[in-house]
């Protein structure tokens, strides 16, 4: 079966918008608000003149020189810490999203993740299980999460930060759901638990990100790991209808090498979709940010 290589940005968003991107910056609006981060993929000049982007922006996050992980913000204009947005698909998909600015430029959104909401909820709608099991791991504020349990599944939520699965929670009960199960640990350990126990799962979605913590210090490193953590994946998804969608940010990366990672663990695979994720500022320039290769099985 022919696979297809796509690149996919984000077709719904009402109350997002990248409005320029360049000198790695970009300009973004999301719901009243216009924030301007660092952006190391956008080594392109800018469209907008520096008076124009001061302009409009609210709040400017700008990088420790010592760590350029961390960082601070400076608001522009007055705006409040915490806000929230919406986003609802011609499928019928609503979710409520509560945001707020991080010392890590993060604001609890990665919008170009849309089209997976939307291929979520549109294999959930389409599959023959009348609750299928669906996993999310290394799952951040649980868009996804929120995504498959609209859909009727039965849901397990994993991150690492037990302040990011309590903002989670809160985006659930804003979005008008409930029941997810959230799990506080490093994934790593928890697939592996989970391949003892011999439990399998419909629905697997990865994000990792290419270094990170688990709670008690673990590390990650996506080189390193998410071979074996694929296998042990491969092991936990049903083999008869099944979906999973990996996503990876790693600068050095392509979706080929995805696709490497995915026939090696899986074998041959049903409906196999793999390419960047990108979003599209004002000015047609297409923004890259990540990877992904998904496939299911109905």
């Amino acid at each position: 079966m022919k696979e297809s290589i796509l690149s996919l940005a984000p077709q719904h968003w009402e109350e997002y918008e990248l409005i320029d991107t360049g000198g790695f910056e970009k300009l973004e609006k999301f719901g009243k608000y216009i924030l301007s981060r660092p952006e190391p993929q956008a080594i392109w000049d800018k469209s907008m003149n520096a008076d124009e982007w001061k302009e409009l922006v609210h709040a400017h996050f700008s990088k420790e020189k010592n760590n350029p992980e961390k960082g601070q913000w400076e608001e522009m204009a007055k705006m409040p810490h915490n806000w929230q947005m919406n986003y609802q698909n011609p499928d019928g998909l609503k979710m409520t999203l509560n945001l707020a600015m991080t010392s890590f430029k993060h604001i609890g959104l990665f919008p170009e993740q849309a089209v997976n909401w939307d291929y979520i909820s549109d294999t959930l709608k389409l599959f023959p299980i009348k609750t299928p099991k669906v996993l999310n791991l290394f799952a951040y504020t649980g868009a996804a999460s929120i995504a498959s349990k609209a859909c009727g599944a039965d849901v397990t939520h994993l991150d690492s930060v037990k302040q990011v699965v309590t903002w989670s929670k809160h985006n659930m009960e804003s979005s008008g759901q409930e029941g997810i199960r959230w799990i506080v640990d490093d994934a790593m350990k928890f697939i592996r638990r989970e391949v003892r126990r011999g439990n399998k799962y419909h629905g697997i979605i990865l994000d990792p990100p290419a270094y990170g913590r688990g709670p008690d210090g673990e590390k990650w490193i996506l080189e390193e790991q998410i071979n074996e953590m694929l296998k042990l994946c491969s092991d936990l998804l049903e083999p008869d209808h099944h979906f999973l969608i990996l996503n990876m940010y790693s600068l050095s990366f392509s979706s080929m090498i995805a696709a490497n990672l995915i026939h090696s663990n899986f074998g041959k695979v049903e409906n196999a979709e793999h390419g960047e994720l990108y979003l599209v500022d004002r000015f047609k320039k297409n923004l890259p940010l990540g990877i992904f290769f998904r496939f299911r099985k109905l």
